[in-house]
């Protein structure tokens, strides 16, 4: 039938989702097939929604694991003191990267599970610690040297 399948709760949390592919397909000057579905047994809304709710909980947890790195980034700078302009500008674009990131993967979190919430602490985590970095940076650039 086409390249790509989706399978997604019918919840009317999913319409937003829907209506943001429909404009990414279209913009792109491609063709969408939008179905409803029931399931051929008692089971089968409830096995979805259980294959659904697996699979943001697989990409919140590898968001977390970058969310770990990024923190024990921040932690290396800090223990070798590389309070530069530079290492401040590289770890502002991971943090750049884990914010868009965080977006999208709750843009497709229809069922509100809980590794979301887990997981805006996380990114509130790396937020606060860039924060304390940064002021570290800026610190160290208004020491007097020599």
């Amino acid at each position: 039938m086409g390249q790509a399948v989706w399978a997604i709760p019918d919840l009317p949390a999913a319409l937003p989702l829907l209506e943001r592919l429909t404009g990414l397909v279209e913009g792109a000057n491609g063709t969408l097939l939008l179905l409803a579905a029931k399931g051929f047994g008692a089971g089968d809304v409830s096995r979805l929604e259980q294959l659904y709710a697996a699979a943001r909980e697989e990409e919140w947890a590898e968001f977390a694991a970058d969310c770990g790195k990024y923190l024990a980034e921040l932690d290396k700078e800090n223990r070798l003191g590389k309070y530069t302009l530079a290492e401040l500008e590289e770890e502002e674009q991971s943090l750049d990267r884990l914010r868009r990131w965080y977006r999208e993967l709750r843009s497709r979190d229809v069922l509100g599970i809980t590794a979301t919430t887990d997981s805006a602490t996380s990114l509130k985590q790396c937020e606060e610690r860039f924060e304390a970095y940064a002021e570290h940076v800026y610190a160290a650039l208004s020491r007097p040297t020599g």
